[in-house]
C-alpha cells in the first residue's frame, strides 16, 4: 500500500537528485485568487517525472538492475527513466509514441537510453513495452500505475506544504493519474482541508470519464496539444487514488491550453508544455471553485516542441483576442484600402497582412473581398473595430 512514510522516504532518496522547485507568486493570473506556480517545468529533465522514475529505480534489486529496464512514455517519463538508468548504470529501452515531440525523443537518446518509436499514442507504446518485458525479461518502469512512482511524485505535495503551509487548493494535471495521485495523497494525509483539483484536456478525458463511470474507462481516441496527458486509460491504482483523494476533475480545451501557455510566457517568462499549462488554463477560465483562495498551479513540465510553439502562441493570441482577420466586401474602386486602413489605424489596431480577392460567383461583378490581418488588444477591441466598420457602411463577411 502507498503510505506517507514511503513518500517521505522518496523525498530522502531524491534530495540529491531532484530539485526542490520554486513556488512563485503569479498575481496577474487571477483577480479573485492568490495564485502561485509550482515550477516543475524547471526541474532536472524539464519535468516532475524525474522524481517517480528515480525513486522507482532506486528500489530495484541487483537482479532487476542486471536485466535492464523498459518504459513507455509520451516523452517526459522517458527522460526521467533514461537519466535515472544512466546514473545507476542500468540498460534502458524506452518506447515512445511516434508522434512524440522530436525534442523529447532526442533528449531521451541523449541520456543514453535506446529509443523505440511505436505508431500510435501512449497506450500503443505501453503495449509494445509489455511485449519487450515478455521477450527480454526487463523490469517495467510504469509511468503512473506504480506505488513507488506515485510516492516519488508525491514529494511535490510535501514541498508545497513546506513552501505554503496555508495553501487552500492545488491544481494538478492528469493524464494517467500518477502525479495527481501522489500529490493528493501527500496533501490530504497531512492536511485533509486542502482541496485538490485535477485537470484534463477535453480531447483526452480518460480519468473524468472513469470517475463518471465509477471504474477505469478506455477512450476510443485521445487527441490534444497537451501530449503529456494524452492517455486513453488511467491505471486501476491511480483511478482509486484519484477517486479517494482528488476533489474534482475538470477539462480544458486546446484553445484554453494555448492561451495558458501564452500567458505564462508573457507574464511570467516561463515555458510550459501543454500538460504543464492545463492547471493555469483551469484557473484562467474559472473551471474550478477557488475564488478568494490561495491556489497553487502545478506547472508539471516545460518540454514543449519548439517547432509547434509558434503555432500554439498564434492559437493563444486568437483565443485571447490579440489577432483577428477581417473579411470586407467592397466595390472594386480606388481608395478603398486607404479608407479602411485609416479607420483601423485611428482605432489603434496594427495591420499585419492584406489580401485582395476578386468577386465570387453570386456577387456583383464589380465587388471584391479585402482580407486584413490585425493585431488587437483584446476581444472588446475587435468588437469596437467591427462596429466602427459597420457604422461606416462597410459589409463584413
Amino acid at each position: 500500500m502507498l503510505t506517507l512514510d514511503k513518500v517521505y522516504h522518496a523525498a530522502f532518496v531524491l534530495k540529491d537528485i531532484a530539485r526542490k522547485t520554486d513556488l512563485i507568486p503569479a498575481p496577474t493570473l487571477s483577480a479573485t485568487n492568490e495564485v502561485f506556480l509550482k515550477t516543475e517545468n524547471l526541474q532536472n529533465t524539464g519535468s516532475f517525472k524525474l522524481r517517480g522514475a528515480s525513486y522507482k529505480m532506486s528500489q530495484l534489486t541487483d537482479e532487476e538492475r542486471a536485466r535492464g529496464v523498459v518504459a513507455c512514455s509520451a516523452g517526459n517519463h522517458a527522460q526521467g527513466v533514461a537519466l535515472a538508468a544512466s546514473r545507476n548504470g542500468i540498460d534502458a529501452v524506452i518506447c515512445l509514441p511516434d508522434g512524440a515531440p522530436i525534442s523529447k525523443v532526442e533528449a531521451t537518446k541523449g541520456y543514453g537510453a535506446t529509443v523505440e518509436l511505436v505508431p500510435g499514442v501512449y497506450d500503443d507504446a505501453y503495449a509494445r513495452a509489455c511485449q519487450i518485458v515478455e521477450e527480454e525479461g526487463r523490469t517495467f518502469i510504469h509511468p503512473f500505475n506504480d506505488e513507488q512512482v506515485i510516492a516519488g511524485q508525491g514529494t511535490i505535495g510535501l514541498e508545497v506544504l513546506d513552501q505554503l503551509p496555508d495553501v487552500d487548493a492545488v491544481v494538478v494535471p492528469i493524464g494517467g493519474g500518477g502525479l495527481a495521485s501522489g500529490v493528493a495523497f501527500a496533501l490530504k494525509s497531512l492536511n485533509p482541508d486542502v482541496k485538490v483539483y485535477g485537470v484534463q484536456a477535453e480531447g483526452a478525458p480518460s480519468m473524468a470519464r472513469s470517475l463518471a463511470a465509477e471504474g477505469p474507462v478506455c477512450l476510443d481516441e485521445a487527441k490534444t496539444i497537451a501530449d503529456g496527458i494524452q492517455v486513453k486509460e488511467p491505471g486501476d491504482l491511480t483511478y482509486q487514488l484519484v477517486r479517494d483523494y482528488v476533489d474534482d476533475v475538470v477539462t480544458v480545451s486546446d484553445d484554453e491550453v494555448a492561451t495558458a501557455i501564452l500567458t505564462l510566457i508573457e507574464r511570467h517568462k516561463l515555458i510550459a508544455e501543454g500538460a504543464g499549462a492545463v492547471p493555469v488554463a483551469a484557473v484562467l477560465f474559472d473551471k474550478i471553485p477557488v475564488r478568494g483562495k490561495k491556489v497553487v498551479c502545478l506547472v508539471s513540465g516545460g518540454n514543449i516542441d519548439v517547432t509547434i510553439l509558434s503555432k500554439v502562441i498564434e492559437r493563444g493570441l486568437l483565443k485571447s483576442g490579440r489577432l483577428d482577420t477581417l473579411a470586407i466586401q467592397l466595390t472594386d474602386k480606388p481608395g478603398q484600402l486607404r479608407d479602411v486602413s485609416g479607420l483601423i489605424a485611428r482605432l489603434g489596431a496594427n495591420v499585419t497582412g492584406v489580401r485582395y480577392e476578386k468577386a465570387s460567383e453570386g456577387s456583383s461583378i464589380t465587388d471584391c473581398v479585402l482580407r486584413i490581418d490585425l493585431e488587437t488588444r483584446d476581444a472588446d477591441h475587435i468588437a469596437q473595430i467591427h462596429d466602427a466598420l459597420a457604422a461606416a457602411g462597410y459589409q463584413l463577411l
